[in-house]
């Protein structure tokens, strides 16, 4: 309000100026010259004359009022005299008002105040203090939440349990230091937590100041670094000062990779501003107190780039790992987000989170988010495991592209191809069992074969990667069957990229290659900004470089031709799931397993012999073994 009041006296300021510089000088009046006015007093018209520096008001005897300028020369004012005091008239002198002074300074002041107040106003927008003053350049921005404000606990952060019991001692120290103090025990300056992308980092800080009762300053890495120099530091100093003030108190830092990499990996040269900001942070995470009850958490997904001071003991000196859920977090995660929503009795997030492995926290809030959605379209009452596997569709595959218009020739030409990938990836060795094909457009893709892993998996085996590149490629060579060398398309080229990708590392990362023996010939590709590595190379000859494409051409040769052997001895398979496809654009593994044992696959639920899908499904109700089957699972985009 201050403001906008400040701002209308300003604009009325202006223009009263203005105003007042116009009017300034004599007003020239062209209809009453000098010499009416001494025609009137010859003829006895004028009753009065008032004189003014050069302006003569005179009022005439029918009570007019003109104005006259007279000439400079004195000559002129005793003539006027002369004439008026034989006719008797009345003359005023008065002195003249000096008034116009200030408005004439103001004006020739207003350009350069106008000038200034916008560099002011400039400067600040540049330095995003607000209303904070000139001098808000070094302010923190970090942002302070009340013990009230956060309600946030640990009932609403589920499926990292691990990490929950890694931090439950900080909300104890922070309820009762005392407790710590009396043994001589010393809690934790700070705790880094480390994780993929949506595992609920920030939520479990949010958490920790929820359940102890804190105030809560909430800041960005990003947010410490500006483009003058000296900020950053100055900030983090003004952050600290606040905490202290409200101790006992959590300062959380999202994203510190931004502001805590590793010190001398610039590439300009000179001093660095974000160096300096990180020697201020180190230096205030290491001075305060035991006692002042000031506790750091910080969240990145990079920690291999932080610098290793950031991470010795006495700053970071724990690191809680909050990685993606297993299958009973990912249950207990579902049951979080399901609270709000209305489900269907035939909803079971157990079957659910089988069927999502690899689902991260923010994963599963969406998946839950689009099921509902999809129930809202339908115009349903609640949420059904119909809308959860259109949902898990949507996610896995992308969402589907109905506008997009395909010839018969290239529909055919994806069905081939999708039951290429489908039919080696069911025959090959330790694969995940295919879950969905579809010839459906999705996304950027023309059609789309998933594959369901049975379960959880942290690592790979050698024939498990090999089983990977032979499905891979069991689309183009599903074309070449059917089309010929020539008629080969271009749809296999993201299938060709992950398939030498994947034969690469195993050669160069994950020393499964006998040729090679288990070293490591990668070279750092890592981008520069992230790390060190633009003062890390590793030198790898020419011979090695040539045997390492050797043998990467061999291990991609090797299962490309087991791919073709498994479709040539399965030709009838391959006609037939390509049939299948036409008809009915989706087929999930039911249908699957019967065209593999040479028999007519089953019409999907709901299909109606017209030649579509049945709408027959009562509202709030969902397909009768949707509850049985698998949801989902990485989808293998072709």
């Amino acid at each position: 309000m201050a403001k906008n009041l400040l701002l209308w006296a300003v604009i009325a300021v202006v223009l009263v100026a203005v105003f007042k510089g116009l009017n300034t000088g004599p007003s020239q009046n062209q209809e009453y010259l000098y010499s009416d006015l001494l025609q009137d007093i010859d003829n006895g018209s004028v009753a009065s004359v008032v004189i003014q520096g050069q302006e003569a008001k005179v009022k005439l005897n029918d009570s007019t009022v003109r104005t006259a300028v007279l000439p400079p020369a004195s000559a002129a004012y005793e003539q006027l005299l002369l004439r008026a005091d034989k006719q008797k008239v009345q003359v005023e002198s008065k002195k003249l008002d000096d008034g116009n002074g200030f408005w004439t300074i103001l004006l020739y002041l207003l350009p350069t105040a106008l000038i200034i107040g916008f560099w002011i106003f400039m400067l600040r927008q540049m330095q995003g203090g607000g209303g904070k003053g000139a001098m808000s350049f070094g302010k923190s921005k970090a942002r302070l939440m009340g013990e009230d404000q956060i309600k946030t606990t640990f009932a609403d952060v589920a499926g990292v349990e691990e990490a929950k019991e890694e931090v439950e001692e900080l909300v104890d120290f922070l309820r009762d230091p005392g407790k710590f103090q009396r043994l001589g025990g010393k809690i934790p300056r700070g705790v880094l937590m480390v994780g993929p992308p949506g595992t609920g980092k920030t939520l479990l800080a949010k958490a920790i100041a929820g359940e102890a009762k804190v105030p809560f300053f909430t800041i960005s890495g990003s947010d410490f670094v500006e483009m003058f120099v000296g900020v950053g530091a100055s900030r983090v100093r003004d952050m600290f000062d606040q905490a202290k003030k409200h101790a006992p108190c959590i300062i959380f830092i999202d994203e510190i990779d931004a502001v805590g990499r590793h010190r001398g990996a610039g590439l300009g040269g000179g001093h660095d501003e974000r160096e300096q900001t990180l020697n201020q942070l180190l230096v205030e995470m290491d001075g305060f107190e035991g006692g002042e009850g000031v506790i750091v958490i910080a969240a990145t997904n990079r920690p291999d780039v932080l610098d290793p001071a950031l991470l010795r003991p006495g700053r970071f000196d724990r690191q809680v790992v909050v990685g993606l859920p297993d299958i009973r977090g990912r249950e207990q995660i579902l049951k979080v987000h399901m609270r709000k929503v209305p489900l269907g009795d035939d909803v079971e997030p157990a079957v659910i989170a089988r069927g999502t492995p690899g689902f991260s926290g923010a994963d599963l809030a969406n998946l839950v988010n689009e099921a509902a959605l999809f129930a809202a379209r339908a115009n349903r009452r609640t949420v059904s495991m119909e809308e959860f596997d259109k949902a898990k569709d949507k996610i896995m595959m992308g969402a589907e592209r109905k506008s997009m218009v395909m010839s018969e020739e290239e529909k055919l030409n994806t069905a081939y191809h999708e039951a290429g990938h489908a039919i080696v990836g069911r025959l090959v060795p330790k694969h995940d069992p295919v879950y969905k094909v579809s010839i459906i457009p999705r996304g950027r893709a023309l059609g789309v074969t998933m594959y369901l892993p049975e379960e959880d998996k942290y690592s790979q085996s050698k024939e498990q990667l090999e089983s990977m590149l032979s499905s891979l490629y069991g689309g183009r060579i599903a074309e070449e069957m059917i089309n010929g060398k020539e008629g080969v398309t271009t749809g296999a080229s993201n299938d060709i990229q992950r398939a030498t990708e994947i034969a690469r590392n195993m050669v160069t990362h994950y020393g499964l290659s006998e040729r090679m023996g288990p070293l490591s010939y990668a070279e750092d590709e890592g981008e520069v900004f992230l790390g060190r590595s633009v003062t890390q190379h590793k030198s790898i000859s020419g011979w090695t470089m040539k045997a390492i494409d050797e043998e990467v051409r061999e291990i991609i040769d090797r299962n490309y031709s087991r791919a073709q052997k498994i479709l040539e001895d399965h030709k009838d398979k391959l006609h037939a799931m390509a049939k299948a496809l036409m008809k009915y654009e989706t087929i999930d593994a039911h249908q699957i397993d019967d065209i593999m044992d040479g028999k007519e696959p089953r019409p999907p639920e709901g299909w109606d012999d017209r030649g579509g899908p049945s709408n027959s499904t009562p509202s709030g109700t969902a397909p009768s073994d949707s509850s049985s089957r698998p949801i989902g699972g990485p989808a293998s985009e072709h």
